[in-house]
């Protein structure tokens, strides 16, 4: 298993390598985003750590471009522990997992042999659900050719809702996704912000895609309800 890390801190990035070397991975190292970029475009990847904050090219950005030249090799993007806002941006311009600074190891290396696991899973640029229509790199979303006004948590909701449509959501996965593991204000927050996309994507529009499985969490109908 091939794995790529991406740190402008060098010790960190250093000791990262020699414990995936120790249990069994093939690394390479760049220590900023222009040069992890380059490596990440040029050699087949079974995964790439990738810290967020860097000079000149951040983390944002660099799993941006892989997305838009449609490489979906997996991510696992190391943030800020008090990084909530970043943790969703990194979800939101494609990478697939996260861990907070300062992390396990164990946990680190549990969550990349997971990506790996998983393998590439492609996302295309446009969200669609019958036609309910989300484009999470304009941050935009459509009923038809009407376009609805929602705020940045509200879109982040209705966007890993999409990205998991067809399928129960639990409460306590959108929060995670969303927000934060570390969240620790009322988890009905969800619930507010469920109430808020039914009374905008669904309503206005005669429809019922978000509904509630009792007990288990929340589905957006494939068919965009």
């Amino acid at each position: 298993m091939r794995v790529l890390v991406v740190d402008d801190e060098v010790r960190l990035a250093d000791g990262i390598r020699r414990g995936l070397e120790a249990e069994g991975f093939a690394v390479d190292v760049a220590h900023n985003g222009v040069d992890g970029l380059w490596r990440a475009r040029e050699t087949p990847y079974d995964a790439i750590v990738l810290d967020l904050m860097m000079p000149g090219l951040s983390g944002w950005k660099v799993v941006e471009a892989l997305r838009a030249e449609e490489n979906w090799t997996p991510v696992l993007m190391l943030t800020a522990k008090d990084g909530e806002w970043d943790q969703v941006e990194a979800f939101e311009t494609g990478a697939d997992d996260f861990v907070t600074k300062p992390f396990s190891f164990a946990v680190l290396v549990a969550r990349l042999r997971a990506l790996i696991r998983r393998g590439k899973v492609e996302r295309p640029t446009v969200l669609e659900a019958g036609d309910l229509r989300v484009d999470p790199g304009a941050r935009r979303a459509w009923r038809g050719d009407t376009q609805i006004a929602l705020t940045s948590r509200e879109f982040s909701v209705l966007e890993h809702l999409m990205r998991h449509r067809g399928d129960v959501v639990a409460k306590r996965d959108l929060i995670a996704g969303v927000w934060d593991d570390d969240f620790d204000g009322d988890p009905n927050i969800v619930e507010v912000y469920v109430g808020h996309l039914r009374r905008k994507v669904d309503k206005p529009f005669g429809r019922n895609a978000i509904e509630t499985v009792r007990g288990a969490g929340y589905r957006l109908a494939g068919d965009g309800g």
